[in-house]
């Protein structure tokens, strides 16, 4: 059973590890939606 404690606790922390990644990359992909450092990205605008 010991074993099967640790490795609930070993994938509890990769899933927490993985969803504060995939929000820190959401995270930024919004913020660089609002940069106007590449005039370029917004071609499609007129």
């Amino acid at each position: 059973m010991d074993f099967f404690n640790s490795a609930v606790t070993i994938l509890e922390t990769l899933v927490v590890a993985l969803g504060a990644g995939v929000g820190a990359w959401g995270a930024i992909n919004l913020l660089e939606g609002y940069g106007s450092d590449n005039p370029g990205a917004n071609a499609h605008v007129r």
